[in-house]
């Protein structure tokens, strides 16, 4: 009856570490998605400043522009 047991025992030890490689794999993979996606933000977060970066310009040749008109009128 022990070496059932042990049979059972060796069975479930076998399943949780399988199981243990399954969720180191899954865990690797969700810490690459998650290097890209920080790579991903980063770029998107330059663009930004980017592009708030011209927002600002223009806006600042627009009240120029418009500041000219006002004094010419």
């Amino acid at each position: 009856m022990s070496l059932e047991l042990l049979s059972k025992l060796e069975t479930k030890i076998q399943a949780a570490l399988e199981t243990i490689e399954l969720l180191k794999m899954e865990l690797e993979e969700e810490k690459q998605k998650a290097s890209s996606l920080s790579e991903h933000n980063q770029q998107l977060n330059a663009q930004n400043q980017q592009l708030q970066e011209e927002l600002t310009s223009w806006n600042e040749k627009v009240t120029g522009l418009v500041g000219l008109l006002n004094s010419e009128i």
